[in-house]
């Protein structure tokens, strides 16, 4: 499949999660669990970025995401480490994943294969196994779906989830053809700018995947912030006119009154130092459809930028060549 095929494959991707997850075999751990933390990088650590937005009013235990070889001296025997690596391979992840099998930790491997998979069946760890074929940044669906079981499991969180993902495959099939026009009209402009995501509290993994989706599809550079903590540093950088930075402001109806209310002002602020400023509202009912909504806009955005700036939106050869030049040292 094309990348484009892909974007427009994520309500069907969302769909497929939740069958795998339904189906997905996980046991008990001994010990009580005082905290989680996934690590993965790239598109599989992602998707918990998203489900800390989403889980944040539900979860009991501080949940948190890794993106190193290492892991932090609280994981230990009461910790669940959800393991994330669509390939398999992501060596800073396996090297994780076996310090969290010395710390004995509760472990579930998220993965389609590679050397994930042969430690896990070594070691009798959980294992949901992914559909393979895809880039990793193509999967996000697959990987923070299965999160979402795991925390249930465990008894962290509801079963609401299930419902709220399929209410929000329907508002996605619903809307695709808007959102594909409007980004495609955004990005005519936005491919000759730089692209500042503006994300409120809450919402923060939907300016990451803007950022990251906007790299590697559409092979630009990006930076993002969230608010309010952007307006304790970065809005005192803003003193140039700079018509080539065009932030992009996100907002959604349940964010804090507050903070809309700071979005207004920062604009207003933003707004002498550059013409081109954009603004996206999610629509929705609940987060869940606010959030991938979202989600789903910038994915197409970062395809349509790819187009506009005449690049393949799949290849990613400069990773491919770090990767090999990585390879050297073992």
């Amino acid at each position: 499949m094309t990348m484009e095929q892909l974007i427009a494959d994520f309500g069907q991707q969302l769909s497929n999660a939740l069958e795998i997850g339904k189906n997905a075999t996980l046991t008990d751990h001994a010990a009580p669990i005082q905290n989680i933390l996934v690590t993965g990088l790239g598109g599989s650590g992602m998707g918990a970025d998203v489900v800390i937005d989403l889980c944040a009013d539900q979860l009991p235990v501080p949940m948190l995401v890794n993106k190193n070889y290492q892991l932090p001296a609280f994981v230990n025997h009461h910790t669940l480490v959800i393991a994330s690596s669509y390939s398999g391979n992501t060596e800073e992840t396996t090297n994780a994943l076996q310090i969290a099998i010395e710390r004995g930790a509760k472990i579930v491997c998220i993965t389609t294969g590679g050397v994930m998979k042969q430690i896990a069946r070594e070691n009798g760890l959980d294992l949901i196994q992914l559909p393979s074929g895809r880039p990793p940044r193509a999967s996000l669906g697959f990987s923070f779906i299965q999160q979402f079981f795991i925390l249930h499991h465990f008894g962290f969180i509801t079963n609401d989830f299930i419902e709220q993902t399929e209410a929000a495959i329907a508002l996605l099939n619903a809307e695709q053809d808007a959102i594909k026009t409007q980004a495609a009209a955004w990005a005519k402009t936005l491919a000759h700018q730089m692209p500042i995501i503006y994300a409120p509290d809450g919402y923060g993994s939907v300016a990451i995947r803007w950022r990251q989706q906007i790299n590697e599809n559409g092979k630009q550079l990006c930076w993002h912030h969230v608010i309010p903590e952007m307006n304790h540093n970065e809005l005192v950088g803003w003193r140039t006119k700079d018509n080539n930075q065009a932030p992009v402001f996100l907002r959604a109806s349940d964010v804090y009154e507050r903070i809309n209310y700071r979005i207004d002002i920062n604009k207003t602020i933003v707004g002498q130092y550059t013409d081109s400023i954009y603004e996206l509202t999610a629509k929705g009912n609940t987060k869940t459809e606010r959030l991938l909504y979202l989600i789903h806009f910038g994915d197409w955005l970062s395809w349509y930028l790819a187009q506009e700036r005449h690049m393949d939106a799949t290849e990613v050869k400069v990773i491919d060549y770090l990767k090999g030049e990585l390879a050297k040292m073992h």
